[in-house]
C-alpha cells in the first residue's frame, strides 16, 4: 500500500501526464532494459504484488506485465473475466478498496473506461490502464520507445495511421500532443476518432490532421502504423463486418502504400494482425517492419511504467 501522505501515481492516459513525466518513464524503461540485457539482476519490486484484472482477452499485455514484475522480483495475481465481482454484485469502488489492501498496484484491461475511472477514484494504490475501448496508453509508450531506439527522438517527425479511429488511434493523438510529432490519421468517413479526442488535440495545439486518403497521410512519413479492422469494443455480425472491411480496404498497408513513406520509414502494428486485411505479409515481414521489437518493448516500457508508479 502507498504510505499516507504520498501522492498516488496512476497511469491512466497519456494526456493526463506531463511530457516530463512520460519522458521519465521512458528513461526508466530504457535503463531497466539495458540492465537486464547486461545480466544485472534487479529486485526493484521485491515484496511487491501486482493484481491484474482481465475482462478482455490478452496475450501481450498479460505476459509482458507478468514477466516485467517477475524479472524485477515482484509477484502477480491474475484475475480473468468471471473470477472477480468487478461491477457484478460488488461495486467497482468496493473492489478497488479491497484490492488496495492486498496489492501494491492494480492493472486492468476492460471495456468501459468508466470502470477504470472508478478504480482510480477509490483505490489507494496505483491503477494502470492495460487497455479500454477508449485508449491503450501502454502500447504507445512501447511504440515511442521502439521508434526512438531505431531513429532517435520522435519529436518533429511524421507519424501516419491508416485504419479506423479506434482506441489505439486515440492514444496516438494524445501522444502527438505530449511528444511533439506530426500525426496524420487516414480513416474512412464515419470511422474516424471521437470528436472529444480531436477537440482535445486542437486545444493542445497538437499537429494532428484527419484525412480519408491513406496516400496523403503516408506520403513522406517516418512511421506508418496499422491496426486490426475489428477493434476492441466493436461487436458486429457477418454483414456488418463485411461492410466495414469494404470501407477499410483502401487503407490496407501494402508494399505500394508503404513506398509512399520515407525510404527509411518504420512500420508498426500492435498485434494481433490479420495478415492480408489491414496489412500484407510483404510489409509485416519486410525491411521497414519493427513489429517484433515493438512487441518486446511492451515488456520494457511496462517495467518503466511500474517503476514510476511504485517509485
Amino acid at each position: 500500500m502507498v504510505p499516507a501522505g504520498n501522492a498516488i501515481r496512476h497511469f491512466i492516459d497519456l494526456h493526463r501526464l506531463s511530457t516530463e513525466t512520460l519522458r521519465d518513464i521512458l528513461d526508466l524503461a530504457g535503463k531497466l532494459k539495458g540492465a537486464y540485457a547486461e545480466g544485472k539482476a534487479a529486485d526493484l519490486f521485491a515484496g511487491k504484488t501486482l493484481v491484474m484484472i482481465f475482462e478482455k482477452p490478452s496475450t501481450r499485455t498479460r505476459v509482458s506485465f507478468q514477466v516485467a514484475m517477475q524479472q524485477l522480483g515482484g509477484q502477480v495475481v491474475v484475475m480473468s473475466e468471471g473470477e472477480s465481482q468487478l461491477g457484478r454484485g460488488e461495486t467497482v469502488a468496493d473492489t478497488a478498496r479491497v484490492l488496495s489492501r492486498y496489492a501494491d498496484a492494480i492493472m486492468i484491461r476492460t471495456d468501459d473506461p468508466r470502470k477504470l475511472d472508478d478504480l482510480e477514484a477509490h483505490a489507494t494504490v496505483p491503477v494502470i490502464n492495460g487497455l479500454t475501448d477508449f485508449s491503450h496508453p501502454c502500447q504507445i509508450m512501447a511504440d515511442v520507445m521502439t521508434f526512438e531506439e531505431h531513429r532517435g527522438l520522435i519529436e518533429g517527425r511524421v507519424v501516419a495511421w491508416s485504419g479506423d479511429g479506434n482506441n489505439v488511434a486515440n492514444s496516438w493523438i494524445h501522444a502527438a500532443g505530449r511528444f511533439g510529432f506530426t500525426l496524420r490519421l487516414a480513416c474512412p468517413k464515419g470511422l474516424g476518432p471521437e470528436d472529444a479526442v480531436i477537440n482535445w488535440a486542437k486545444g493542445e495545439s497538437a499537429d494532428v490532421t484527419i484525412t480519408d486518403s491513406a496516400e496523403k497521410a503516408i506520403a513522406g512519413a517516418d512511421l506508418v502504423i496499422a491496426d486490426t479492422w475489428v477493434s476492441m469494443g466493436v461487436s458486429m455480425g457477418d454483414e456488418d463486418a463485411d461492410a466495414r472491411r469494404k470501407l477499410l480496404q483502401p487503407f490496407r498497408v501494402d508494399g505500394d502504400l508503404m513506398a509512399k513513406a520515407k525510404p527509411d520509414a518504420l512500420f508498426m502494428h500492435c498485434l494481433p494482425a490479420h495478415r492480408g486485411e489491414e496489412v500484407t505479409d510483404e510489409v509485416m515481414d519486410g525491411p521497414h517492419s519493427v513489429i517484433w521489437d515493438e512487441a518486446e518493448n511492451r515488456l520494457h516500457a511496462q517495467k518503466g511504467i511500474l517503476a514510476w508508479c511504485l517509485g
